[in-house]
């Protein structure tokens, strides 16, 4: 008889469990299709949301300043993204948005091209002076990341004349000469170089950015909605950190590069393979912790340049709970492949 109600009892706490489960509230992950966005694409399918009992939906976006409206409206839970000056505005308004996880960081191998006939014209940053540059949307790190660059020749945006551009458009434009230069990332770095209308030229990296590592892709949380579910927001935020895991031993080229490959290719973030295992991968934080200085100076650069009109204070740009519930759940990140001399990701 006892061992018969024992049995019942496990019976009924599964049957608890699977009622729980059932009935955990959504959450929709909003993500910019792109390389980094793996890390969430692999949570998914290597079924991390499941094991901790989420209900988890995967929307994509254009870009994250869509994103921002839909994450204060609580409309989407986290997004994953490009960092903006429309995330640092509503930051700085005091809406609850705030940065979760790093997803993306040094080294970004972005590079600045120059068309190819003007090599021997443009040598030095100051050389820029006056020329059209193609940078991404406005608002963008770009433009953080080429003023940097601008101000060791003690030159300004100003002093270019900016030509926003989708980073897919950049190669087309440095062929028909629509712009002299322009800050692209992979594939369209390595899709100009190999029409030949371009030349490969500075890395914003590469002592121009004083403040390293720098952060270009995060996870914006509704600060709101965490508060009011502080578990499933921990339990959300270790799956996408494990994601994010399984993308650094990708970027290593560890065993699962093609397993990472082949979820890319799934959810059409490349078309060709090839490149796509050729190209440079941003790297980021395995523990998903951001540097603050760096975001500081990022949030700094937006409020001189005119781009915000209000600053928010550090505390309120990260919660870095997530990150140090990640390095305890996890432990110390390990390379798997050590043949690897990637910088980033470790």
């Amino acid at each position: 008889m006892r061992l018969r109600l024992s049995v019942l009892c496990v019976c009924l706490l599964w049957v608890m469990a699977g009622l729980a489960a059932a009935r955990a509230e959504p959450i929709t992950i909003a993500i910019v299709p792109s390389v980094p966005a793996g890390s969430t694409l692999i949570a998914e399918e290597k079924g991390y949301f499941r094991d901790a009992g989420l209900d988890v939906k995967i929307l994509n976006i254009d870009s994250m300043g869509k994103a921002v409206a839909f994450l204060a409206a609580n409309h989407v839970q986290v997004a994953q993204g490009g960092i903006n000056a429309g995330i640092f505005n509503a930051m700085g308004q005091g809406l609850p948005v705030a940065l979760a996880l790093d997803g993306g960081s040094t080294p970004l191998y972005h590079r600045i091209l120059v068309r190819r006939e003007l090599g021997d014209k443009i040598k030095s940053v100051a050389d820029l002076k006056g020329r059209p540059v193609g940078l991404s949307a406005p608002g963008s790190t770009s433009m953080y990341e080429m003023a940097m660059t601008l101000a060791t020749a003690g030159l300004t945006l100003k002093d270019i004349d900016v030509k926003h551009l989708a980073f897919s458009q950049m190669p087309s434009a440095l062929a028909n000469g629509a712009v002299d230069a322009a800050l692209a990332v992979a594939p369209f770095t390595e899709i100009a170089l190999r029409q030949n209308t371009a030349t490969a030229w500075i890395d914003p990296e590469a002592g121009y950015i004083k403040t390293l590592p720098m952060t270009s892709v995060a996870y914006i949380v509704n600060t709101d909605w965490a508060g009011r579910n502080p578990e499933a927001a921990r339990k959300l935020m270790l799956a996408l950190a494990r994601g994010g895991r399984d993308y650094c031993q990708a970027y290593h080229h560890g065993p699962n590069r093609a397993e990472m490959l082949d979820v890319l290719m799934k959810h059409r973030i490349a078309t060709d393979r090839a490149l796509l295992d050729r190209m440079d991968w941003q790297a980021r934080n395995p523990d998903g912790a951001f540097n603050m200085a760096s975001l500081t100076d990022i949030q700094d650069f937006f409020k001189r340049d005119g781009i915000i009109d209000k600053t928010a204070p550090p505390d309120r740009l990260v919660d870095p709970r997530y990150a140090a519930a990640a390095a305890k759940e996890f432990g110390p990140f390990v390379v798997a492949n050590k043949g690897s001399r990637l910088a980033g990701c470790r």
